[in-house]
Formats: C-alpha cells, structure tokens, sequence
C-alpha cells in the first residue's frame, strides 16, 4: 500500500509540474514559432537548403526559442542584454545611449557578421543562426524595445484575467496563450499581403525597424496602468497589434536570412 501511494504522489506531482510548465511558456514560445514558420513561406531555395545544412534539418520553428532556452545557462549570461534595447521615450535607437554590453540591435548585427565569415567555424554559424532567429523575433515585440526604469515592462504589475502578472508577459506570453491557437495555426491564419506588401515591409535596416517598433512599444505602454484588470477588452483592442508584429517578424526574418545566403 505504501509503494501505491507514492506512486500516485508521484503521478499528482508530474501533472503539476507540467501544467506549471505548460502554463509559464518564455514573444513566448508560441510567438517565436509563430515567426519560425512564417518566415520558412518567404525564403527561397538557396537559403533553405544552407539552413537545412547548418541546422542539421531543423526547422526555423524548432530553434526559435534558442535565445531563451540557454537563459538559464550561466555559459551564455554574456548574450543576455542582446534579447532588448532599453531607451526613452522620443529617442530614436541612433541616438539613444547604448549599452556598453551590447543590445539587441548590435546583437543581430553581430548574429550576421558571424554567419557571414567565411573563417567562423560551423558550430559558431549555427548558434548565431538561433540567436539570430531569436532575435528578430524580439525585435518586434514592443515591450523589448521598452524603458530602463522598468525593465521593459516587466516591473509594470498588472491582472490578467485576474491572475497577477506584468506588462511584459502579457504581450510575451499572456495574450498569444489566451488565443489557444498553435503556432501553425497562428502562422496558417496571417493576413494575405501582396507582393509589393511584403517587399514594402522588407525594406529597411534593423534600425528602421526598431524605431518602428518603438513606436507600437509606446503605445503598448499607454494601453494600461499599474494595478490594471486586463481581459477580454484588452484583448479585443491589442491583439491584432501582436499578431501583426508576428507576421512582420516572419517576414523580416526571412528577408534577413536571404541576404545573409543569397
């Protein structure tokens, strides 16, 4: 009788530690697939066969959340500051102080140098690849390009469907999750754009387009107070901005990746 009930404590704490898994998702793991396979649509030949080399078959979706699954990796602290920009308000990132550790933007820049370097080795092209899916993944997230004061959001406490959380993880995270699409469901269900649509969204630098960012971030930041119930109305008034960011991200990615293997 004793063996039989640790065996059901042990079963009661493997379906909570999932659910808490499941439920505390790190744009989150969805958005980042979501881009992952939206930019796989945009890329042509060429570029999908290198990165089918380099990434050993692996799909854009699958190392998406590389960025944030080596957080916890104390090898890799050194990349931390790549994953945002922290500026004012009414400051373009050209002018902003920069973080001497590096910021998003240097980050991506760096991601390419690498790929690009005829004498880096295969296993430096291939983690700078991740990361540099990551990243433009986080590039058009608005929260990562927030303020210094509150980390980008994270310190704005707010209620999500009355569950405590913060400004950050509810463009992250919270809203994607509440959606309940898969990430290729979400990246099945994008709007249609034309052809000129997409060139237009593809010009630019990486600079461009974190000033444009900026700019939704500011009116993310506006979209709520501190303390703040969010729910439906919320989601009804903002998600189309997420989703929009994601489709943005998909596309951009794949612009990116085309250039670095033309």
């Amino acid at each position: 009788m004793k063996s039989v009930k640790s065996i059901y404590i042990l079963v009661a704490f493997l379906i909570t530690f999932s659910s808490l898994n499941a439920s505390s998702s790190d744009w989150g793991a969805t958005g980042h697939r979501t881009i992952g396979k939206i930019a796989e649509d945009y890329l042509n030949g060429k570029t999908k066969r290198e990165i089918s080399e380099l990434l050993n078959g692996q799909s854009l979706s699958l190392v998406s959340t590389f960025g944030d699954d080596i957080k916890s990796d104390k090898r890799y602290n050194e990349f931390y500051t790549w994953h945002y920009v922290n500026m004012p308000f009414g400051v373009k990132y050209e002018d902003s102080e920069k973080n001497p550790k590096g910021d998003m933007v240097t980050g991506i820049e760096k991601c390419k140098e690498i790929i690009l370097d005829v004498n880096s080795t295969k296993e430096d092209k291939v983690f700078h690849l991740k990361m540099l899916v990551h990243l433009i993944g986080d590039l058009h997230q608005p929260m990562h390009i927030g303020r210094k004061e509150d980390k980008g959001g994270n310190d704005v406490q707010v209620q999500w469907f009355n569950k405590g959380t913060n400004l950050h993880r509810v463009w992250d995270s919270e809203m994607i999750n509440h959606f309940k699409m898969t990430f290729t469901e979400l990246a099945g269900n994008t709007d249609k754009i034309s052809k000129e649509q997409v060139k237009f969204l593809q010009n630019g630098t990486t600079v461009d387009w974190a000033n444009e960012t900026r700019t939704l971030t500011m009116k993310a930041y506006a979209s709520a107070e501190i303390g703040e119930k969010l729910g439906y109305k919320y989601m009804y008034d903002n998600f189309g901005m997420a989703r929009t960011q994601l489709q943005k991200g998909g596309i951009r990615l794949a612009k990116v990746l085309n250039d670095i293997f033309k």
